[in-house]
């Protein structure tokens, strides 16, 4: 289950990624409307449990009931929905990826979710800057980061095999200055 609380938004929250979060990770990663449009191998839990020992930041999407407990979750209490993950941000700039069960896809929690994970990305890291990636035919992710102020700063093409062609990826980018803006703007209402 998931661990320790990272961020609560209005209706997610986020938690750390615990080495018990492995075969949720596999069974949603088993799932042929999550596996093919993110363009990822069928993978084991086995071959998926190193990733616990990397340098991303694993963030477990979740919802909580009112008795969840701000430590380690209890399974009748937390739900885990998906994941966010921050990659390479003890080196670069870092590079956010994310992803949500199809039962919780169109209900806003992914932009709920990925905004929490651009809060923690800025208190946490002293980049001046988010990136994220989206493949060119995913209107949905691509609409997520536009709607959070990401700009597009690029196309790689023919980036990835994805459900049996080759697609373009646009990468996003989004400055620390322009996010808090966004959030003064949103907290002063206008």
């Amino acid at each position: 289950m998931p661990g320790a609380l990272v961020a609560r938004g209005e209706r997610v929250t986020v938690r750390t990624f615990e080495t018990e979060d492995v075969p949720f990770l596999q069974r949603s990663h088993a799932n042929p409307e999550i596996r093919y449009p993110m363009g990822t191998p069928l993978k084991s839990q086995a071959e998926l449990e190193p990733w616990t020992d990397d340098e991303t930041d694993r963030l477990v999407v979740c919802l909580d009931d009112e008795d969840a407990h701000p430590g380690d979750a209890d399974a009748n209490h937390v739900t885990p929905l998906g994941v966010v993950a921050v990659e390479d941000a003890d080196w670069r700039r870092p590079e956010l990826t994310y992803w949500l069960v199809p039962e919780a896809h169109g209900e806003g929690y992914g932009k709920e979710a990925v905004s929490l994970a651009i809060d923690y990305v800025f208190r946490s890291y002293a980049h001046p800057a988010v990136g994220a990636c989206a493949y060119e035919s995913n209107d949905a992710s691509r609409g997520l980061l536009e709607s959070l102020g990401f700009d597009e700063e690029g196309r790689t093409r023919m980036a990835y095999f994805v459900d049996g062609e080759y697609v373009d990826t646009i990468q996003y980018g989004l400055l620390r200055r322009e996010w808090d803006e966004s959030r003064r703007r949103r907290d002063d209402g206008a």
